[in-house]
């Protein structure tokens, strides 16, 4: 039996039905999605060349954010291939394998990106609350070593889910109601019984964005603490300005997950479009948002980008 799952999943594909009860627009829908899709790669790769190249920006707060843009286009690059694939041609059919590799980077760069911002606020409390040891404590070797861990945890988490779903039988009707793979939807195909699969997916839910997501705001009670501390009001100010943009991004991050999990478990019934929608938001509009919100509420950063841009025109 095991041998006859195996051998049916060398030829099994899975159909994507992208945007349901809209597929007669998907021409015109390819128009706003492929211009987020630029938005957030160019916008990000702009950050990361920005901090590459301006050694002002070389500060643990600009470092974690370059990290953040890495993880910002890894999810857009994972999802690309097929949501315009299925816009601009109608290319719903992926292979199996090919659809576990997409959910496994659509969920690794996702974790890497919760570790990454749980890490930036990490920093902020760092720089309002020791702001004279604060280049002591987060040195370069400390900050690659955080970038390296957050990254080996969310590949150790990832990883098994892809393999377990490669174990399990499959029905001939294999379709996902998104324009991309996802683990909470794949784990509806198989012809067996997954609950060790949604446990599991559950439990690395609970230990990567439950727990960051608890740290994260652990981290801004301290914060809150610290600046009520301070006797001037234009010191508070400005100790709380300095979060402004990292809070944007958590909020960009972690209220549409809330929305598309509350959605997932309270309103099954909810119609097709309006689950496809809300994970639409949680994927495409962080990636789109937040170098936006970057640019505009830090100034180096903007500098920075604007330096690359005129350095890139001379030599143009």
């Amino acid at each position: 039996m095991g041998a006859e799952s195996n051998e049916s999943l060398d030829v099994l594909s899975v159909f994507l039905t992208g945007i349901p009860g809209l597929e007669a627009q998907h021409g015109w829908l390819s128009i706003p999605f492929f211009t987020m899709y630029i938005v957030a790669i160019v916008g990000n790769s702009l950050i990361m060349a920005a901090v590459h190249v301006d050694a002002a920006l070389h500060e643990p707060m600009y470092l974690f954010l370059s990290m953040l843009a890495v993880t910002e286009v890894g999810v857009s690059v994972s999802t690309l291939p097929t949501v315009m694939g299925i816009l601009w041609f109608d290319a719903r059919q992926i292979d199996f394998d090919g659809c576990l590799a997409q959910m496994f980077f659509i969920h690794t760069f996702s974790c890497i990106e919760s570790g990454v911002l749980l890490a930036m606020s990490y920093d902020r409390f760092v720089a309002i609350y020791n702001p004279l040891r604060y280049t002591a404590i987060l040195t370069l070797s400390r900050i690659i070593s955080l970038g390296l861990g957050i990254t080996l945890k969310s590949v150790t988490f990832m990883a098994p889910l892809p393999i377990l779903l490669r174990q399990l039988p499959y029905c001939h009707v294999n379709v996902l109601s998104h324009s991309y793979c996802l683990h909470s939807d794949l784990i509806q195909l198989p012809c067996a019984d997954t609950k060790l699969n949604s446990i599991l997916g559950f439990s690395i839910v609970l230990a990567t964005f439950g727990l960051d997501s608890l740290l994260i705001v652990v981290s801004y009670v301290l914060i809150l603490y610290t600046v009520l501390g301070i006797a001037s009001g234009e010191g508070r100010r400005k100790a709380l300005n300095t979060c402004v943009s990292h809070i944007c991004a958590v909020l960009l991050y972690y209220v549409p997950m809330i929305g598309v999990s509350v959605m997932h478990r309270a309103a099954k019934h909810a119609s097709p479009l309006v689950h496809t929608l809300m994970s639409s938001i949680y994927l495409f509009v962080p990636p789109v948002l937040n170098p936006v919100i970057y640019s505009v509420k830090t100034k180096p950063i903007r500098q920075g980008i604007f330096t690359l841009l005129s350095c890139k025109r001379k030599w143009l």
